[in-house]
């Protein structure tokens, strides 16, 4: 196969990553659209989650593109 043990277990290791940082970039609704929710601006948004998501997205790559001798 093209793809080595090591190679797909960083590939679900990187897919984790990124669902966990989609997870850090949910929620925080309001109920009533009349009233201004400032928990949409906090660190854990506007930081943190798109720092986890990219960081899954490099582990992706780093397990597609390296070559995983056995």
């Amino acid at each position: 196969m093209a793809i080595t043990p090591r190679g797909l277990k960083l590939l679900l290791a990187g897919l984790i990553v990124m669902i966990s940082g989609y997870i850090l970039l949910a929620g925080g609704g309001s109920s009533d659209p009349e009233v201004f929710n400032y928990d949409m601006f906090d660190f854990r948004r506007m930081v943190a989650a798109p720092v986890v998501i990219i960081s899954g997205i490099v582990i992706e790559v780093v397990a597609i593109m390296k070559i995983f001798r056995s």
